[in-house]
């Protein structure tokens, strides 16, 4: 199944308190990777958690109570068998460059999370599907972007090294353009959002498909 996280909320919880303000409201089992719900007559169910968003990334999160489809898609998200797009609302026009880009990323633990840099560390790449120009001031675009790989806070990194940071990133973003346009036009959240997951798999010799659409929220 799929369903669509706002942004602000966990795809998990991290640590205690965080209850309420994850996806699901019911106790999360990090060994699992799955939140324990009850059913209808009081017996304990796995719902396991496929990927995951960022907190502040809006957009489609899969799940399953199925462990037989739990593993399949994981192996699939292994062997590169999901497409993932994402919509991104960004300060500034993109330059003309190759259509897929491609960064190296090292990941660190910082604050309590993770933060990216970009330089050594990991292969980032990310396919620009479409770019459109929003009239205006500030100038801004909405990118359409499929990451090729999934590195910690990829797409944010990789349109702010551009020139094009994402609208509402207070961690790699334009800090004087987020307070200026959360004024101008009350954007306050991280424009970035998973509108589109399509993911190829198989159980038992048979083969499944199984995709989901979510609209741009900004």
């Amino acid at each position: 199944m799929a369903v669509e996280k706002s942004t602000g909320v966990l795809s998990h919880p991290n640590r205690k308190g965080d209850f309420g303000r994850a996806l699901l409201a019911a106790t999360y089992d990090e060994g699992e990777e799955a939140y324990r719900v009850e059913t209808d007559d009081g017996e304990p169910r796995w719902v396991y958690l496929l990927n995951r968003l960022d907190s502040a990334t809006s957009g489609l999160v899969l799940l399953t109570t199925n462990p037989d489809a739990r593993t399949e898609v994981l192996r699939a998200f292994e062997k590169k068998q999901v497409r993932k797009v994402y919509a991104a609302l960004v300060f500034g026009f993109v330059r003309k460059e190759p259509p897929i880009w491609k960064d190296r990323l090292t990941i660190k633990k910082a604050q309590g999370g993770l933060r990216a840099s970009d330089g050594g560390g990991l292969s980032a790449e990310t396919r620009l599907v479409t770019s459109k120009s929003i009239q205006g001031i500030p100038a801004m675009s909405l990118l359409t972007l499929m990451p090729l790989t999934g590195r910690t806070h990829q797409l944010r990194i990789q349109t702010a090294k551009r020139g094009t940071p994402i609208v509402g990133d207070r961690t790699y973003g334009d800090f004087q353009k987020n307070k200026s346009i959360a004024h101008s036009r009350g954007i306050k959240r991280l424009c970035l959002h998973c509108m589109d997951t399509e993911v190829t798999y198989s159980i038992g010799g048979k083969s499944f498909s199984f995709s989901a659409k979510s609209k741009v929220p900004f």
